[in-house]
């Protein structure tokens, strides 16, 4: 599944359920009970109903199966994904914080932001 941002670019990738990808395959964080972490532990976000929620609440990207949220922009082509790189160990993961109210509106993080690798 492609996740793309509130422009509709293609940002990153999941083909296992569980480990996240940018295009020129460098791993960048990992699915683990809804939630997304980056492989430092840092908890970075949820994942419901098709949508990369921010610490926020606030819709930072969507995949193909979204629903609801605000209004979603055209997808742009996706680029030819690079080979995988090896995946860092996974650092122990900080505690979930408590879930904020879903916004309906887009996040103002960019990938670096979001993922702080």
């Amino acid at each position: 599944m492609t996740f793309y941002d509130r422009n509709g670019h293609p940002q990153f990738y999941c083909q296992d359920k569980e480990f996240l990808y940018d295009f020129n395959g460098s791993p960048i964080g990992y699915f683990y009970n809804n939630s997304i972490y980056n492989f430092k532990g840092n908890h970075l976000g949820w994942f419901e109903d098709g949508w990369i929620i921010d610490p926020n609440g606030y819709r930072f990207c969507f995949n193909e199966d979204a629903n609801g949220g605000p209004m979603k922009p055209m997808k742009s082509m996706k680029p030819t994904k690079g080979m995988k790189s090896m995946k860092p160990m996974k650092s122990m993961k900080e505690m979930r914080p408590m879930k904020p109210m879903k916004s309906l509106s887009w996040s103002n993080m960019n990938i670096a932001e979001f993922f702080r690798n």
